[in-house]
């Protein structure tokens, strides 16, 4: 069956590239006029930059690819899959809505599974000087899905609703934003639990005891305040300061409390321009993370505590001079970072980009950077929500995130990116699976966390888009994926310091391609695809394959007006079956229609 797959993928992979190679002609489209218009900010998702998108020079255009009326987060998954080899995230439950000069919309669909997706939004006030916006987003679903290790179904659960408030208020030589936002989260750990590490059991074995049907709820409230000069003010400053406060309702098992996470975050920056094209400046940030315990957690007599969760510090101050000329940046600086608590460490990193127009509409360019990783529960939960509740896990140090590319818009309609990268993590971690309690009172399926993991990744790749006069679009990206790891100097088994490790559950090799086509001016057609090969899961001593993710979506739409629109969505066309963590299945074919309604 795998073969069969398989030709699949290469026969989608090969239609998309025949299909792109039509000649470009001028894209005489005009767009429309939005100065006006205020984006409803929903959920900001801090994930790793596409590689495609370097935003020093606007010469460089990628072809503008015109979203459908409504691009939803399918639950086709149990977590959409984040490309580029980022880790895996807990679902970006927010949609992209083309928005026209209306106040507001409201986007309803429901499918199989009974998978419903849901938008609300108002632009209450939208001047150049106010804007005030309210939205919420609601995803579920409740339907079951079979596991690939034995011949059993499981119901998977999943009620995600986030909602805020945003405001900002433009004076003459700043602006004034603040927001608050609530999440909520309620989901079970329907993986399947691990009785013992074997890589194949039977057909016929039955599920071990874990409690899969207690809803866990995660909840996020989160407000933030700040100010920011107007942009190429002589004198620039920002001055960001928010809080957010994440917690899960239950511990080890519905009987069980969890800890609390408070994160105070104050971001700054201040620069001045100098010499006509030149900018000197200190960019910076400080967060404080405080742990509330449940009662009865907290150790006596110099006893161990149940678990552990330290509170901690982390800062980053950046200084950095940049200056450009008529068709090249230099940025210079560096990243000076430290956390405090038991693992407290100070690192540096390089904080350096740099692109110059070698040739008419093309560019090559560079970047250089690092962070610390805090690895919060807000952090692990965004990535993963099946992550196991109870576990605090080191942060991460990213000595280096680099790449280097050339990226061309030299031929009308025709854009590419060719680029190449190389990063290096100390203290990384990856998603396993864990041995089960064998009681079905305890989440015994929660994916663990591997932990004091030092990786480095290279990668490569090469990113392709083609549009004609908004009748059709065509994009196609390849990415080679290269890891190397080894357990830590402070891997708690000793035995296994300095040893070879993987990066357990990351693919090797990323294809994903998209065509898109309007025959006529109301009707757009959309095939999208993504293919994940290489991946492997740690089951405890041996490493065992994972099937590939191998998904084909089509997305139909029709606008009756400016007003109201209807969409059609056909989620894994292909019928594969996948999982984005071990245990975890993911829904096969699944439909879903909706209205669209601007207001």
């Amino acid at each position: 069956m795998k073969t069969i797959y398989n030709v699949k993928a290469l026969c989608v992979v090969a239609l998309l590239g025949t299909t792109a190679t039509m000649s470009a002609q001028e894209d005489t489209s005009k767009k429309q006029n939005l100065d006006r218009e205020m984006t409803l900010e929903r959920e900001y998702d801090p994930t790793v930059q596409d590689a495609s998108k370097v935003n020093t020079l606007p010469v460089i255009k990628e072809p503008e690819v015109k979203k459908m009326a409504i691009d939803y987060a399918g639950f086709t998954i149990a977590a959409d899959p984040q490309k580029e080899i980022s880790l895996l995230p807990s679902g970006n439950i927010m949609t992209d809505i083309q928005y026209n000069k209306r106040r507001g919309y409201f986007n309803f669909g429901g499918g199989t599974y009974l998978n419903l997706n849901g938008d609300l939004g108002y632009h209450i006030l939208s001047t150049d000087k106010d804007q005030l916006n309210i939205w919420f987003s609601h995803r579920s679903t409740n339907g079951k899905v079979k596991y690939l290790q034995i011949d059993e179904k499981v119901k998977a659960k999943l009620n995600d609703n986030m909602g805020g408030l945003n405001f900002k208020h433009n004076f003459d030589k700043l602006a004034l934003k603040m927001g608050v936002k609530y999440g909520y989260s309620g989901f079970n750990y329907y993986g399947l639990p691990i009785e013992s590490f074997t890589a194949n059991p039977s057909a016929t074995e039955t599920v071990p005891s874990a409690d899969m049907k207690t809803n866990q709820v995660a909840q996020t409230i989160r407000a933030n305040v700040g100010v920011e000069s107007k942009e190429d003010a002589p004198v620039g400053y920002l001055l960001d300061l928010s809080y957010t406060n994440f917690s899960y309702k239950y511990g080890y098992s519905k009987e069980d409390d969890a800890p609390t996470e408070g994160i105070f975050n104050i971001d700054f920056g201040l620069n001045s321009a100098f010499g006509g094209n030149q900018r000197i400046g200190l960019d910076g940030s400080f967060q404080y993370f405080n742990y509330s315990l449940p009662t009865g957690s907290e150790p006596e007599n110099g006893e161990n505590p149940l678990f552990y969760f330290d509170n901690f510090a982390s800062a980053t101050l950046s200084p950095f001079y940049r200056i450009e000329g008529d068709n090249w940046h230099v940025k210079l600086g560096a990243n000076v970072m430290f956390f405090s608590g038991d693992q407290k460490k100070f690192m540096a990193s390089p904080n350096i980009s740099a692109d110059v127009e070698v040739a008419d509409k093309t560019v090559l360019y560079l970047n250089a950077g690092g962070k610390l990783q805090a690895n919060s529960m807000y952090d692990v939960n965004r990535i993963n929500r099946y992550a196991y509740p109870m576990e605090r896990i080191t942060p991460s140090r990213n000595w280096l995130d680099g790449i280097v590319g050339i990226k061309s818009g030299v031929a009308p309609g025709f854009w590419f990116d060719v680029f190449g990268g190389y990063k290096i993590t100390s203290n990384n971690y990856f998603f396993v699976p864990t041995l089960a309690f064998g009681d079905e009172d305890y989440f015994g399926s929660a994916c663990g966390m591997l932990n004091e993991i030092d990786t480095k990744q290279l990668l490569i790749g090469a990113n392709l888009k083609y549009s004609y006069q908004q009748l059709f679009e065509i994009s196609l990206k390849g990415v080679y994926n290269n890891w190397t790891a080894e357990y830590s100097d402070k891997y708690p088994d000793t035995d296994l310091r300095g040893k070879d490790a993987k990066a357990w559950g990351m693919p090797e090799m990323e294809i994903t391609a998209g065509v898109t086509v309007r025959p006529i001016k109301n009707l757009s057609a959309s095939l999208d695809y993504y293919l994940g090969t290489g991946r492997e899961a740690k089951l405890g001593s041996q490493d065992v394959k994972m099937d590939n993710i191998n998904e084909l979506n089509l997305t139909g739409a029709y606008n009756f007006n400016d007003t109201f629109g209807m969409y059609l969505k056909l989620n894994n066309v292909l019928f594969q079956k996948y999982e984005l963590y071990y245990g975890y299945p993911l829904q096969k074919f699944s439909a879903m229609i909706g209205v669209n309604i601007n207001f």
